[in-house]
């Protein structure tokens, strides 16, 4: 398995899994490795370092699982360590954060498709119960909500957040 740190166009980085260096070459060739961020074709290897693994360095302190356990982050902390994890970059983390949070509106929202703008005008004049959604409106009707009082706000949703990345 050939692991590769790729990056596209638009500066938005992301790793690859290859079965070899043939078949990244290959796949790129016919145009199906693009960016999971904005679908960019327009894909550039980046360098990397490989990990490499000579053993587990003696420590002269045992570890307890007591001790094991109160030194772990909350699930949620951003961290670091200098023995076995790569520093991300903090364009890496953004774009991370910025998918993490798509997925939750993906998650939390109902799509309405096409009828958007008439969901919305629906909810605001009271014609149907308050709730969350997402959906498509054209930038006409985007203003017409916007100057009807509506609160709407355009977000760009990528093929990453649509399905989940292996």
């Amino acid at each position: 398995m050939k692991v590769l740190n790729l990056q596209c166009s638009h500066q938005h980085a992301f790793e690859g899994w290859f079965a070899s260096e043939d078949d990244f070459q290959s796949q790129h060739a016919r145009g199906l490795v693009t960016c999971p961020l904005c679908e960019d074709p327009v894909i550039q290897k980046m360098p990397s370092a490989p990990r490499l693994n000579f053993g587990a360095a003696a420590d002269a302190s045992p570890v307890t699982s007591a001790s094991r356990e109160m030194s772990l982050p909350p699930a949620n902390a951003a961290v670091s360590s200098a023995q076995n994890v790569t520093p991300v970059a903090d364009g890496q983390v953004r774009q991370a954060e910025f998918l993490h949070a798509l997925r939750r509106v993906m998650a939390n929202t109902e799509d309405v498709g096409e009828r958007f703008a008439d969901e919305a005008r629906a909810m605001h004049y009271g014609d149907v119960e308050q709730r969350s959604i997402r959906g498509q409106a054209s930038r006409a009707e985007a203003m017409d909500l916007i100057e009807e009082g509506i609160e709407v706000m355009p977000l760009p949703l990528p093929a990453a957040v649509k399905e989940t990345l292996q």
